[in-house]
């Protein structure tokens, strides 16, 4: 055991970014200042510091706290002394618990010099009073919290970014800290990322290849850009882990634009951030200049939602996620071995591989795809460069004759909907007034209100997809324009690149093999993105007549 005189007097300080603002009477010197001369005025032996600088009281989780909490677990503490309440804590329940059950347990002595409060003297009428001091101390905890919501609920809302730490690419403006500018080093390391996600790299792929040509990662980088980022170094500045990749392809910053409000917390005592759902998310335009253009990052978002199964061997082909059965509609998985010349790799139907008996052999060779993908794509991008003015005329025709049905049938659905909500919302009223009036059981009420509210929550539900789908059609002719800017990026294109193939193909479909003439031949559809099918040989067709 340590003895009385070898116990040390633990002089805990505090201060956080909010008590910063109030000025040097809050600041560690001012606090450190005092503890030291009131120890030695009081003859306290083996004063030793404890300092959280820019921690919340709401918490206890502080490494200065935690490491003086230590000490007098492990007996090593006669007396903790703090300038005043606030400065231990601002959670009264905690505190309350920490100075009256810990302390006591272990023997320490606890002091708040400018609160008057002394363990020593339990009768005392400053100690009775310590308890209400506790619940002021979080109130204004709680006052603040809601201030700084509200401002910055105000500023997210005008566009002004609420993250601190910006995103990997970018830099803050030093004549204005609101502002980003392109950290040019970095944003090459970022659209390489995109272009290697278009070109069919899975995230850990794109890890494993910039840990291998030994680029900093991001956390790295920063600090040795004098930045100070929240994540901690890891033991191999080049090391790039699978979520440092996936982050940075889903962050829509990239584009321009400032996204607030992405995460919440509950409240002022459970800091853990919490996703907010998309609808919820304010998104601000054209805010800083961008380092991924908007249609590349929508590519890649969608991309990424065909994630696709990784053979065994390694090996992987830049069709895989976009290939499926013409007549099942399932997809086509990639089937390759080490064993395997290039000419034998190919694509077989999901459904006749896992052999359910509901689809006939699907099957092409991944040579003779790329083959025939790589000759509907050069006559598409052929006719649509010196051809463009009929292309989209016809295209035009074409894309409102079939979204206009579209269009109207899912308007009449739409329409249908949201007369039964409203007829819902009358029904609820009326069955509301039978249970106050006794005419129906409150068995029953519940019973039947939670029969209607499960088919409200599926109307609005139906009636937020209509809606969307309703917009998707109705910007095709916008989506027609995108498509033909693609398509002039690629005029000199020699041969397929797994970028220009995922830039311009949506889906390939492949038919059944016709083996009717004696001789096999393998059909495929093509669906481009943004204008769907594109019926070439029509089109070449009406051009000559």
């Amino acid at each position: 055991m340590i003895g009385a005189t070898e116990k040390i007097t633990a002089l805990y300080c505090r201060l956080s970014q909010e008590d910063e603002r109030l000025g040097e009477s809050l600041s560690i010197e001012n606090q450190k200042d005092i503890l030291l001369r009131y120890s030695k005025e009081h003859h306290f032996l083996n004063p030793v510091f404890f300092i959280d600088d820019g921690y919340s009281g709401t918490s206890f989780d502080r490494p200065g706290f935690q490491k003086m909490l230590e000490a007098v677990e492990a007996g090593q503490v006669a007396q903790v002394i703090t300038k005043d309440l606030s400065r231990f804590g601002r959670n009264s329940a905690l505190t309350g618990m920490y100075i009256n059950i810990t302390f006591a347990k272990y023997g320490v002595r606890y002091i708040a010099i400018n609160d008057n409060y002394d363990t020593i003297d339990p009768n005392s009428i400053d100690n009775d009073f310590a308890g209400i001091r506790n619940w002021f101390n979080e109130f204004y905890a709680r006052d603040t919290s809601r201030k700084i919501r509200a401002v910055n609920k105000s500023k997210g809302e005008r566009g002004v970014p609420l993250t601190v730490h910006v995103p990997y690419g970018y830099k803050k403006d030093p004549e204005d800290k609101s502002r980003w500018l392109v950290d040019e080093e970095a944003a090459q390391v970022v659209k390489r990322i995109f272009n290697l996600c278009m070109e069919g790299r899975g995230p850990m792929q794109i890890a494993k290849l910039l840990t291998a040509e030994r680029v900093l990662n991001p956390t790295a980088y920063k600090r040795g850009q004098g930045q100070n980022p929240p994540n901690p170094e890891s033991a191999d500045p080049c090391h790039w882990s699978t979520n440092t990749v996936v982050n940075i392809l889903e962050r829509r910053e990239y584009t321009g634009c400032t996204v607030n409000f992405k995460t919440y917390t509950v409240s002022i005592w459970d800091k853990k951030q919490r996703d907010n759902p998309e609808e919820k998310w304010a998104i601000f335009e054209g805010t800083h200049p961008a380092i991924i253009e908007p249609a590349v990052f929508d590519k890649v978002q969608e991309i990424r939602q065909q994630r696709h199964r990784r053979t065994k061997t390694g090996k992987s082909s830049m069709f895989s996620g976009l290939v499926y059965c013409a007549d099942c509609g399932a997809k086509m998985h990639y089937c390759t071995t080490n064993y395997f010349e290039k000419r034998q790799d190919h694509f077989v139907c999901a459904n006749y591989r896992s052999n359910t008996g509901n689809c006939s052999a699907h099957f092409i060779r991944a040579v003779v795809l790329e083959e025939l993908v790589w000759m509907h794509m050069e006559a598409v991008i052929s006719y649509v460069t010196h051809y463009e003015a009929h292309f989209r005329v016809a295209m035009e025709k074409r894309l409102k004759l079939s979204s206009g049905e579209a269009v109207r049938a899912r308007r009449k659905k739409l329409a249908q909907g949201e007369k039964r909500l409203d007829e819902l919302n009358r029904l609820f009223i009326r069955l509301y007034e039978d249970n106050v009036s006794g005419r129906i059981s409150d068995e029953r009420f519940s019973m039947m209100s939670k029969t209607y509210e499960d088919e409200q929550t599926r109307l609005k539900a139906e009636a937020q997809s209509l809606k969307q789908e309703i917009e998707a059609q109705e910007r095709q002719i916008d989506d027609l324009d995108q498509f033909i800017q693609r398509v002039h990026k690629y005029t000199e294109l020699k041969e397929l690149t797994p970028y220009a193939l995922r830039e311009l193909v949506k889906a390939i479909y492949i038919e059944a093999p016709d083996k009717s003439t004696g001789k096999r031949r393998q059909g495929i559809r093509i669906a481009y993105d943004l204008v769907g099918f594109i019926p070439l040989e029509k089109l070449a067709k009406e051009e000559t007549a």
